[in-house]
This record gives C-alpha cells, structure tokens and sequence, in this order.
C-alpha cells in the first residue's frame, strides 16, 4: 500500500461521512521542538478528526503539548489492515526516522 498524496487527503476531506467509516487508515505524525525531531505512528477512522485531537491534547498522551503535522497516510480497506500495518510501521524506525529528518522547523512558527 502507498502513501496518501496531498490531492488524496483533499479528496478525502470531502467524502460522506459514510464513506469515511468503510476504511481505515495508519499515519505517521511529525513534531519538532527546538532539535528534538519525534514521530507518532497510529491508526484511525478519520484523519482530520485525530490529527485535530492530538493537537488539541485529546489524542495519546505521548503527544500531548506538541504540534502535529501528518507526514504520512495509507488507506486500509479494514480496521485490521489498519492496526496490523501500525505494528509495522512503529517497528520500522528508519523509515520514520526518514520522514522526520524531513520537518521543516518553519511549518512549526
């Protein structure tokens, strides 16, 4: 499966909600803090929704007091597909240490 590009999660943005709730989708979410670069990878029904929650302290508390920006979406058919790639994802740490070099310190003023 591949990445979400920017025209998808605009795409995304304007589905029914009843279409949001026949996928499933893991993320990969970037913050930085002075030279400390962190990811957060996870797993949700709906994008916006959970980014907007770990931005607002609603989301785990690993990621309470930062700012997120999502660096990275996939699209899952189910909730199991979902959760099963998440596992992957947490445990590939080049890939995200990858994406996190990516972060640009201007994104976060």
């Amino acid at each position: 499966t591949g990445g979400i590009s920017g025209d998808e999660v605009s795409e995304l943005r304007g589905l029914r909600v009843s279409e949001k709730l026949t996928c499933a989708f893991t993320y990969i979410l970037g913050s930085i803090r002075g030279a400390d670069r962190r990811t957060y990878v996870g797993w949700c029904i709906d994008l916006d929704q959970r980014l907007d929650a770990h931005n607002a302290g609603r989301g785990a508390r690993s990621t309470r007091g930062r700012f997120w920006v999502l660096l990275y979406a996939e699209r899952h058919a189910t909730r199991n597909e979902a959760m099963s790639r998440e596992v992957s994802l947490k445990r590939d740490r080049k890939f995200r240490s990858g994406l996190a070099a990516l972060l640009d310190a201007n994104a976060f003023k």
